[in-house]
Parts: structure tokens; sequence; C-alpha cells
């Protein structure tokens, strides 16, 4: 299965001539961000856009959106972007910088928003790349499907999306495609990598208790706050003890909530803790030796109730599969040339492969390049994280359509 690199240039030549409008309705995204599961007039807009082209357009949930263009026979690709945005003050200096406020609706808190993981990205690429399929269906055959995914920065969209009726919003697609604008890579450069690409990850909050007491009789009490000083230091073991060294691990503490005077021994503290592993035996055996730290610390500071562990903010491993990875790489480097190289694992996490997972279909997931001079990118979820406006937004589209043909311009076998 190869590119037909003639066909990849019709469908994508519209793009100088419409350059002037993608970029203006890039900058709308960027600068109208919505939080994880709010996305409510940013799916709208893709509805409106997606419509404008006579695109078909499944809503599905309450932000969620599907495209399909159908073009007869052949395989079926599907795309996913995701579309929510961080509670972020943007700090990019951009002429053209959010400074949008939401109201979360799980706080009620109003908080500033920004695109400062580059998802508004994402989805200008997905949606360029429909209407360059749609508008060109004399080069492909087969099936291209667009899905506009809220709520990755919280976990909750991919999962949300399947509760909510994905698979009978669209054919079952053959493979899974997905991309991500990152910082590590140089840019206008795309990158791919076989087998794990982005790490597992979950999230825990654990709650010690103690026993209340005076500051100056502290064998009266027993205090959580030196138990969970106690275990901050453990934890640290896991990885250098526990792990082998052949294998990727995180154990993170984020956070410490305990007390409210320095003349009082509190009777509870809370540990926000964060994990991430490249195997799913690897993030079992941190979970069970959080526990297993956890519980035996309290036994030995005379805790009078057990500890309360409330997981979250689970998110899979991505796994790229070897055969699509392989076939999205030939085409790659058949159209890019030297700006189709290799993509180092990255430790952040995903929950991208929930659907191509629950689906039973293989996917891939590569990384675009969004910073002309490296020395001056800042990392996704930087409030400073504003990719270059060009190429990214066209080699963002580029790489959908170049990926997706892989399989829709390979002409289809007579039975």
């Amino acid at each position: 299965m190869s590119v037909e690199i003639g066909k990849v240039k019709k469908i994508l030549g519209g793009l100088a001539s419409t350059q002037t409008e993608r970029e203006a309705l890039y900058k709308h995204f960027h600068q109208h961000p919505e939080l994880s599961m709010q996305e409510h007039a940013t799916a709208e807009r893709i509805v409106k856009e997606l419509e404008s082209s006579g695109i078909r357009v499944t809503r599905v949930g309450e932000t969620g959106v599907v495209a399909v263009v159908d073009n007869g026979e052949g395989p079926v690709v599907a795309m996913r972007a995701d579309i929510d945005a961080l509670p972020v003050k943007e700090a990019s200096g951009k002429d053209y910088a959010s400074t949008a406020t939401q109201v979360d609706a799980k706080t009620g808190v109003e908080v500033p928003v920004a695109h400062a993981c580059g998802h508004d990205v994402h989805l200008m690429s997905l949606l360029t790349a429909l209407q360059a399929f749609n508008e060109h269906k004399d080069q492909w055959s087969g099936t291209f499907i667009g899905v506009f995914q809220p709520a990755e920065e919280t976990a909750e969209g991919a999962r949300a999306m399947l509760e909510a009726g994905l698979e009978q919003a669209m054919p079952r697609p053959d493979v899974y495609l997905g991309q991500h604008v990152l910082a590590s890579l140089p840019g206008g450069h795309v990158g791919t990598r076989r087998g794990p690409v982005l790490s597992s990850a979950f999230s825990v909050k654990v709650t010690v208790h103690g026993k209340g007491s005076h500051g100056s009789m502290p064998e009266l009490g027993v205090d959580p706050v030196v138990l969970a000083s106690t275990i901050v230091m453990r934890l640290q073991t896991i990885v250098s003890r526990e792990v082998a060294a052949k294998e990727t691990a995180v154990v993170t503490v984020g956070a410490i909530h305990a007390g409210t005077k320095s003349n009082i021994i509190t009777d509870s503290a809370e540990l926000l803790i964060n994990t991430r592993a490249y195997s799913s035996e690897v993030s079992e055996h941190l979970k069970e030796a959080i526990e297993r730290i956890v519980r035996a610390e309290c036994v030995a500071a005379r805790s009078p109730m057990e500890p309360e562990f409330t997981y979250y903010d689970r998110y899979p491993l991505t796994d790229n599969d070897g055969d699509a990875t392989d076939t999205v790489r030939e085409a790659f480097d058949a159209y890019f040339g030297d700006e189709s190289c290799d993509l180092d694992a990255v430790p952040a996490s995903e929950d991208f492969s929930i659907i191509p997972d629950a689906l039973g279909v293989p996917y891939t997931y590569w990384g675009l390049g969004g910073f002309a001079d490296m020395s001056k990118a800042v990392g996704n979820h930087n409030p400073a994280f504003a990719p270059d406006l060009q190429p990214t937004l066209d080699r963002g589209t580029e790489a959908v359509v170049v990926a997706a043909s892989a399989w829709l311009t390979v002409p289809v076998s007579a039975d």
C-alpha cells in the first residue's frame, strides 16, 4: 500500500487559495477556547463549517462531532482531533492571544482559558482535510471520517463519545489516526514511532488520617503531616528500587494539603499523586506499590483509620500499531522527504487510544513540529505555548491528508 503523490497534491491543491480564510478561522478558535466538556460554541462552529461545505455531520453527546465523507467503495479511515482547551491564562504575546474566561462547570469558579496545548491546530487540520477530501472526490475512493473529540485534557471525552453512541454515528473504520503539535520536533516536521508513543497515566488522591492535638503535646495525637511526609519519601523508592532499569516510570506527588495553623496537629492530610508508565504491567505495579506503601506507613504511624484512595484522570497507553505506522511513515517519507522523522516516546498521556481500542481497530498517532526556532519553543501546557501560524496550519492539514491517502488513494482491487 503506497500513497499516490499526484492525487494527494490535487486533493491539497486549494491550500494556497484558502490560506487567508483558514488562518482567520484558526484565530477565531484560538481566541475562543472552551474548557473540557464545555466546548459548545466550538462544536457549533465546527458543525457550521462542515455543513456549509456539504459534509454530513452528526452530533455525539453534548459537544462531540462526527463528520463522514462517503466516496464509494474502499477503506474507511477515521481521524481524530481534540477540541478542548485549558484553564490557563495565555502569555504567548500573539496579537490573537486568548483573553477568554469561562466558569468551570465543576467548580463554579471563573477561570482564564487558552489553547495552550495546540488543540485548535488539530481541529483546523482535520476540518480543512475533510473539506479537501470532499472537494476532490475524483482523486480517491472509500470513506473519510472526522472525529472531533471533547475533553481530552480530563480524559473524559473519548469515553463520553462511546457512551453517547459513537459506533452508530459512523462506519467502523479500518484504521484510526491522530496527531499532536509538539515543541520537541523541528517546525514543520512530522514524526512517527512504532509501539508505545505516549505513556499511560493515572492520578490518585490519598487521604491519610491522624489524631488531632495541640502542637505542644504531640504525644497525645497522631500527626498526619509527618505521616504524609514519610509517605512522600518512601514513594521515591518505587521507581529507584522496584521498577527494572530497562523500564520507564514516574511517580510524582504534586500536592500535599494539611492543617490550618502552626500549633495545631490536624486530623488528616491529602496527597495528590500522578504516575506515568509505558506498559500496563508497570502501571499496575505502581498502583499496587503506592497502596502498599501508604497502608504500611499508616500502620507504622498508628493511624486510627484506613487510608482512602480516589483514582482519577486515567489515561491508557498509546501503543501505535506497527503496520499502520509503517504505512503512514512510508507516505510521509514520500511526500515530506527529510521533514519526515522519528518521534521519541513522549511521557505525556492521551485518551486517544480509548476509541480505537473499543472499536477493535489499529491506530497510529504522530507528532507535528510547531516551532521554527526550537530554542524559543515552550512545552505544551505552558501559558506561552502557541505554535507558529505557518507552516504549522498547512503542515497539519497535509499530514492528515497524506496519512489518510495511504489507504484512500490506493485503487480498490476487483474481486
